[in-house]
């Protein structure tokens, strides 16, 4: 397991039953995409071999962390959905941009744990067992479950999804696995079960072609059935470096724009997402604002809600 893990937020309920119930309202904060070394490389026009600064991407996930310590109360864990950084595997400035953001990352309060979520540019386009290995070495598993006040938290390898060909037997894994944890979610009184993956499902409809930034058709439609059959409610992703989302029946696609380099008209920011025992509701909060005004008290009346 990293030296970030995730030790303290992910419990199962034979080791902590406390985090299986329900007890109140709650907060967590999404990010997605700090993707050191992007902003130089998309700036240049060479995704491929750019991308050897990331002086912005560092102050920017600063930011992130500053306004993240400074909330109160504080949120129950932030996730990060994927591309980490923009270093491919095998590339020259790969080690040192993972090293830069561990140090940026070492700084967040002690009481808020990180969750990780693994993004292509984590893993590969297409990953091998060498790469995601490389990648539990540095941030931990790739695909794993936790309980947070009686909430159900399923994280995905989405890349498994979008190409598994040269790791056949690892996207079988996670798929057994997938299933016997939804077999959990329709067994168990959790209030709520979320999904956190890098590549959204889709974009803004669920019938939408197929491209760079969503899940295959088939692959698609095959996951939202048994999401929606064991009764999860939100599936919150980023890699689009844009602001988007949708529905399929009652499952509900988030996709947050990004910490580092925007690919539209967003600002760089943070999702803040509260769970009360009714709903699931999200906001997407630049990092100016965050930082400047915290919370808005609409979203924190919901949080002191009993």
């Amino acid at each position: 397991m990293s030296e970030l893990g995730i030790s303290d937020v992910a419990v199962h309920c034979s080791d902590i039953d406390d985090e299986c119930q329900w007890k109140a309202p709650f907060y967590f904060i999404q990010g997605a995409d700090p993707q050191f070394g992007l902003m130089k490389a998309w700036a240049i026009g060479d995704c491929d071999n750019g991308g050897d600064e990331w002086e912005e991407e560092i102050k920017l996930t600063e930011q992130a962390v500053q306004a993240i310590n400074q909330l109160n109360p504080k949120p129950k864990f932030f996730v990060l959905c994927g591309d980490l950084i923009h270093g491919m595997p095998g590339t020259q400035w790969r080690k040192d941009q993972e090293q830069d953001l561990k140090n940026v990352l070492k700084n967040i309060d002690q009481d808020i744990p990180l969750v990780f979520v693994s993004g292509n540019h984590d893993i590969g386009n297409v990953p091998t067992p060498e790469t995601i290995d490389d990648y539990c070495k540095h941030w931990g598993d790739d695909y794993f479950s936790f309980w947070v006040g009686g909430v159900f938290f399923l994280v995905l390898n989405s890349q498994l999804y979008f190409d598994s060909s040269k790791c056949s037997e690892l996207k079988q894994a996670q798929d057994e696995w997938l299933n016997a944890q939804l077999a959990v979610a329709e067994k168990r009184k959790c209030k709520h079960v979320i999904v956190f993956q890098h590549i959204p499902l889709f974009l803004q409809n669920p019938d939408e072609d197929h491209d760079y930034f969503n899940l295959e058709k088939s692959v698609r439609h095959e996951l939202m059935e048994k999401f929606h059959k064991a009764g999860i409610k939100a599936v919150f992703s980023g890699h689009y470096h844009r602001n988007a989302g949708g529905s399929y029946k009652d499952l509900e696609m988030v996709v947050s724009s990004a910490i580092g380099c925007q690919l539209g008209e967003d600002t760089h920011g943070l999702r803040v997402v509260i769970v009360t025992a009714e709903k699931i509701v999200h906001r997407y909060c630049s990092l100016n604002d965050l930082s400047s005004q915290g919370i808005e008290k609409e979203l924190m009346d919901l949080i002191k809600q009993n």
